[in-house]
């Protein structure tokens, strides 16, 4: 089986845990204690998830999945930075994950207070800078800011990840990882793919 095949199983697997958790039908995999004994000798993640740090996003419950399938990266308004970049290398490299979802969702309040402008103060400063070119480009499309804003900083996210050298581009420009944007609507527990 290819790289691409398997994220595009990675991909299908967590579309089918997050229907599970839209219809309440979740299925609670990979959570017994037999399972944790098996993983403190390794893990093997299918896929990582480059989250917001937004407590009602949890990645493990949307998608319904359990421990050790998901190597999750949470930080406020889903942004790169050299942290959370080096992060999803060792997940590429190290562990061999064949799939990163940037995950944004619906009502960022990352992204509200790069909306908002002005100085938010303290290291807040950080995230609404990462986050200010992605509002920037979202400025000049139809329809409601936030929401474009926050859109707009999915695929700003992606796109660093998919130019992020040598690890990430190499991989990606060679077919052997998938990076792909996704929205979280708070409201409906739905996550939708980007293009």
């Amino acid at each position: 089986m290819t790289r691409k095949a398997i994220a595009d199983e990675a991909l299908e697997r967590l579309l089918a845990g997050n229907w599970h958790f839209v219809a309440d039908a979740r299925a609670y995999p990979d959570q017994t204690p037999a399972h944790r004994r098996e993983l403190a000798t390794g893990q093997h993640p299918f896929a990582a998830i480059l989250g917001c740090a937004d407590s009602r996003v949890p990645p493990e419950i949307i998608f319904d999945q359990g421990l050790g399938n998901l190597f999750t990266v949470r930080v406020a308004g889903n942004i790169v930075d050299d942290a959370s970049l080096g992060s999803l290398e060792y997940a590429v490299q190290r562990l061999g994950v064949p799939l990163i979802v940037v995950l944004g969702h619906s009502s960022c309040g990352a992204v509200q207070t790069a909306v908002a402008g002005g100085d938010p103060g303290g290291n807040i400063a950080m995230l609404v800078r990462a986050i200010q070119p992605a509002v920037e480009l979202a400025r000049t499309e139809p329809g409601a800011l936030l929401k474009n804003a926050v859109r707009a900083n999915v695929g700003l996210a992606v796109r660093q990840l998919r130019a992020a050298a040598p690890i990430l581009a190499s991989l990606e420009a060679t077919g052997n990882l998938e990076v792909r944007g996704a929205l979280y609507d708070l409201a409906s527990g739905l996550v939708e793919l980007l293009p």
